[in-house]
């Protein structure tokens, strides 16, 4: 029999912890898989209808997705409808690769007042880590009808002020095709103006990186949308 006040023992024992701790925390894990993937699942769908401005309470998000989310759709840089499951595509892996080369998902929505919108999603990156967002764009392809933007971990007060409603309203009614070329808005600070006349919104004062990162997001994420949006802006 081993010795309780010895060396081996004390290894064993912390062996054995960590085995049957390990197993435990890995069962568990297993179990709730399905129930995590179903609540980041509803997060993504409540967010989509966010850019839309629709906010179903937190129990019916999956039902009115089904309710407004009338079609899904995955595009390439020609306006090419192509195969694919628009909900599960990785945007953050798309948005590294070249233009011609990225799967665009497209979320057509019919609100309650039977207006459709295209929600478009965009993935960059902030001061801390990823932002990311959904823009949603009028029948003609151009007006901005909402958006909603989210972030992993900018700064509270500063940066992560991109997720109020006083940030991502302005971005409403602003135009992405001006004069038949195609524009991204962008962001600048508060009380300055772009070198070129694309629309543009005020970015968050003490958060130069965070509003920046937002503007770099829509050019690189919206661009490859061009030919998609010019074609329904004929």
């Amino acid at each position: 029999m081993i010795n309780k006040q010895s060396n081996l023992y004390t290894i064993i024992y912390i062996v054995v912890l960590a085995v049957v701790v390990g197993a435990a925390l890995a069962f568990t894990s297993l179990q709730l898989a399905d129930k995590q993937r179903q609540n980041a699942d509803v997060d993504k769908m409540r967010q989509i209808l966010a850019a839309a401005r629709i906010t179903p309470p937190s129990d019916s998000v999956m039902q009115a997705f089904s309710q407004f989310i009338i079609r899904q759709e995955v595009v390439n840089s020609q306006g090419e409808n192509i195969p694919g499951d628009a909900f599960d595509i990785d945007v953050a892996a798309q948005s590294k690769l070249n233009d011609a080369a990225r799967q665009l998902p497209v979320f057509v929505c019919r609100t309650a007042g039977g207006e459709t919108k295209y929600i478009l999603p965009a993935y960059g990156a902030g001061l801390w880590g990823p932002i990311w967002g959904y823009i949603a764009i009028d029948a003609d392809g151009s007006t901005i009808y909402g958006a909603y933007f989210a972030h992993q971990g900018e700064t509270p007060g500063l940066g992560a002020e991109i997720e109020k409603p006083v940030f991502s309203n302005q971005f409403i009614g602003k135009q992405i095709i001006k004069g038949g070329r195609f524009m991204p808005v962008t962001v600048v600070k508060a009380g300055q103006k772009p070198l070129g006349d694309e629309d543009y919104v005020d970015g968050i004062s003490g958060g130069t990186i965070t509003s920046k990162g937002v503007a770099t997001m829509l050019a690189n994420c919206l661009t490859p949308y061009r030919t998609f949006l010019e074609n329904l802006s004929k």
